[in-house]
């Protein structure tokens, strides 16, 4: 009897595998068009806001940018949104070569808040504390301590001319589709809303579609066979290094491969060691969707400041892993232990980065 039911079994899983599949598809393809809907609301919206972003909010210098990236990458939890805002910013020339490189930096300075908010979360839910939060402290630290070079040397490519150099040919071939399909509900809204709700209206279209790339992604997250793989896996700083590259490409976002750091380093599946490498992978494929959204903006420019950045970021992390890595793991874990050590050293921490952003648009 059971042999008989077999084939009937394995037909009926077959299909529903297959619609799975499908869904998963078409969720993917729903969430690539709201994304260049969203890129494209932005740059409606964004052309003539150019006063408020250059007196009211006065960003108009490059530590205006970093600040004004950073926190409202702070504010949204995420970098990618704040990222393609900067892009469409510049393509509507409101921001500068320099300045749309700052904010993109100021963004991903940003994203990492996100991994300490998840370590905080497994605080109050009665979690390890030290591992959760260390866990949190050393994505931003990491981040925060390998921008500093990018930033110079970032500066310094484009300021020499190498983005001339480097400049590639975004075709209207790849662009003029999407304006055929979207511009007549474009047209539609910018007639019945301002300007500033447009933008915010693809600001927030932004995020609802790197919420559906989640949404598609975790389903392929691991399980505790998955984790015990990578857990035999990672004994090398460059092995754990393409790890985070690889995560970050297939997830599309820095935030879930960073944020499965937490709940894999609480269950003991990642040790602390292991988790730098990892995070300096995953700052440089983060630019993905990013160099994404410059290609669908058809803007040589913006291409380039994206590619800048991600070569950057390379150079300083392969020259942290090759050359002084042991070094650096010293000094990041003695941070991290002096942060996390006593409860006033985190909170003046947390406030330091969420104010600093803040002035540097200020005095920017």
């Amino acid at each position: 009897m059971e042999t008989a039911e077999t084939p009937g079994k394995l037909e009926r899983s077959g299909w529903s595998k297959a619609a799975s599949i499908l869904g998963r598809i078409g969720l993917f393809v729903t969430s690539v068009a709201v994304f260049v809907f969203a890129l494209m609301l932005l740059k409606a919206g964004a052309g003539p806001l150019t006063p408020l972003i250059r007196s009211s909010l006065s960003v108009d210098s490059p530590a205006s940018a970093l600040g004004f990236g950073w926190l409202s990458a702070n504010l949204a939890l995420s970098g990618s949104p704040v990222a393609a805002t900067a892009l469409t910013f510049l393509d509507a020339q409101v921001l500068s070569v320099k300045e749309c490189f700052a904010m993109i930096a100021g963004s991903r300075l940003g994203a990492a808040m996100l991994v300490l908010l998840v370590g905080f979360i497994y605080v109050l839910r009665g979690k390890q504390r030290d591992l959760s939060l260390n866990v949190g402290l050393l994505s931003l630290l990491v981040t925060q301590t390998i921008y500093i070079p990018v930033l110079l040397l970032g500066f310094y490519l484009l300021s020499r001319g190498w983005i001339n150099s480097w400049q590639v040919a975004a075709t209207q071939d790849v662009h003029s589709p999407f304006e055929r399909f979207f511009n007549p509900t474009i047209d539609f809204i910018q007639r019945l809303a301002p300007d500033w709700v447009v933008l915010l209206l693809g600001f927030l279209l932004v995020v609802f579609s790197l919420w559906l790339f989640d949404k598609v992604i975790p389903n392929f997250q691991l399980g505790e066979s998955g984790a015990g793989m990578i857990q035999r896996m990672l004994y090398r700083p460059v092995v754990t290094f393409i790890i985070g590259a690889a995560v970050t490409v297939i997830t599309m976002s820095v935030s879930v491969s960073l944020g499965l750091l937490v709940p894999l380093s609480v269950r003991g599946y990642v040790r602390r060691e292991n988790v730098i490498p990892y995070i300096l992978g995953a700052n440089i494929t983060t630019f993905i969707d990013t160099l994404i959204a410059a290609a669908l903006l058809a803007n040589p420019a913006a291409v380039t400041v994206v590619l800048v950045q991600m070569f950057s970021v390379a150079l300083v992390s392969t020259i942290i892993l090759v050359g002084f890595y042991r070094l650096y793991l010293h000094l990041i874990e003695r941070l991290v232990e002096f942060i996390s050590h006593r409860r006033i050293s985190l909170v003046i921490y947390v406030c330091l980065i969420i104010v600093f952003p803040f002035m540097l648009v200020l005095i920017g």
